[in-house]
């Protein structure tokens, strides 16, 4: 098996001059060498070998794999395959391996999950996030299992939930509509205000929010575009960031742009433009670079003590717009259109306890019609 750069007289138009190859075997026992198609950079042909190498089941197993081993085997698996935002929950989760990193593949069995999970009660994380961590594993030992032939089966039903009676599930949080405008009228940056009635008034994910550039906002149609996604690389304060595209198919949308919001954008717009080198590229909330986390995290904290509020999270802002909608009569549709949710049930999962208030609308309706 072996990956090269092709004579520059085979190189594609379109800059594709990389390819692997490997005698394979055929049905008149004799081996024939098999040339992929051309990649465009080296990289890509590596990725595509490995992808090969399992179909055709070539796959090496090392007797002494260790665990640590096989979740770095799925993680360079998945490196190229999965959006920035799923490296990263796999990146979170991986520390919480480190106790059974030595272990190996072969020896893992109950006693070790037992033990590993001893340890993860200690800590002080909620038993949603222990089960997420949990799954993690699931996966691991599943892709183990179709790459390199381990059998889990029997450890399979030993593997339980993690559950808590006594722990009180976290309420969601939001701002009604006074709180926020309490809020707002202490924020004295243009920037961050936009931004914050961005988050507020559209509804969006912190990372969509991040992304809009001035390109994303059709001011003649009062429109904003959100079809990508920022995702901070390394720490909270970091100016490392990659971007993709939103969580999910339906998050691509276009939403109409509140009054309030369209001429603060249209004010921000003009004080951006006397910045050097602007360009519609630029980020609306940042520069040539998005702000980061931090900042936002640390301005919301510092506006919220301004105030005399309490402290929400950023993702709250999301949820005080859903509660906005919904108290004031949309329906349940577009609540999910207007927040980019894949289907209906999400938005009601999620935000169920919002229209039980309601049902005593529908009995004053019937009561009335009756």
């Amino acid at each position: 098996m072996a990956t090269r750069l092709l004579e520059p007289y085979k190189w594609t138009k379109d800059g594709r001059k990389w390819v692997f190859y490997n005698w394979v075997p055929s049905l008149d026992g004799k081996r024939k060498k098999y040339t992929s198609k051309a990649y465009k950079s080296k990289s890509e042909a590596l990725n595509a070998e490995r992808e090969f190498i399992i179909k055709m089941g070539y796959m090496t197993v090392d007797k002494n794999m260790t665990f640590k081993d096989l979740y770095t085997a799925y993680y360079s698996y998945q490196e190229n395959k999965v959006k920035p935002t799923t490296l990263k929950t796999y990146r979170d989760r991986i520390k919480y391996m480190k106790l059974l990193d030595n272990v190996k593949i072969k020896d893992f069995n109950v006693k070790y999950y037992e033990l590993w999970r001893r340890e993860l009660n200690k800590l002080d994380i909620s038993t949603a996030y222990k089960n997420a961590i949990q799954k993690f594993i699931k996966i691991v030992l599943n892709w183990g299992e179709k790459i390199y032939g381990f059998n889990f089966r029997e450890f399979y039903n030993k593997i339980t939930k993690f559950k808590n009676p006594n722990e009180i599930k976290k309420e969601m949080d939001f701002f009604t509509l006074e709180e926020f405008k309490k809020f707002i009228s202490c924020e004295t940056d243009l920037k961050y205000k936009c931004l914050f009635e961005t988050l507020y008034y559209c509804g969006l994910r912190k990372g969509e929010a991040r992304a809009i550039t001035w390109n994303d906002i059709d001011f003649k149609n009062k429109k904003l575009r959100v079809n990508k996604n920022i995702v901070q690389i390394s720490s909270e304060n970091s100016n490392k960031f990659s971007v993709s595209t939103p969580k999910t198919s339906s998050s691509i949308r276009t939403l109409p742009i509140p009054d309030i919001l369209l001429n603060d954008f249209k004010m921000l717009l003009e004080s951006d433009k006397n910045y050097v080198g602007f360009n519609k590229e630029w980020y609306v909330f940042g520069t040539d670079i998005p702000i980061t986390n931090w900042a936002v995290r640390t301005r919301k904290n510092n506006i919220c003590k301004k105030a005399g509020l309490r402290q929400i999270r950023i993702h709250d802002f999301r949820h005080s717009c859903a509660s906005l909608l919904i108290n004031n009569g949309a329906n349940i549709t577009l609540v999910a259109k207007y927040l980019g949710h894949t289907k209906i049930d999400e938005t009601l999962n999620t935000y169920s306890h919002m229209y039980e208030n309601k049902l005593n609308d529908i009995v004053n309706t019937i009561n009335t019609l009756a």
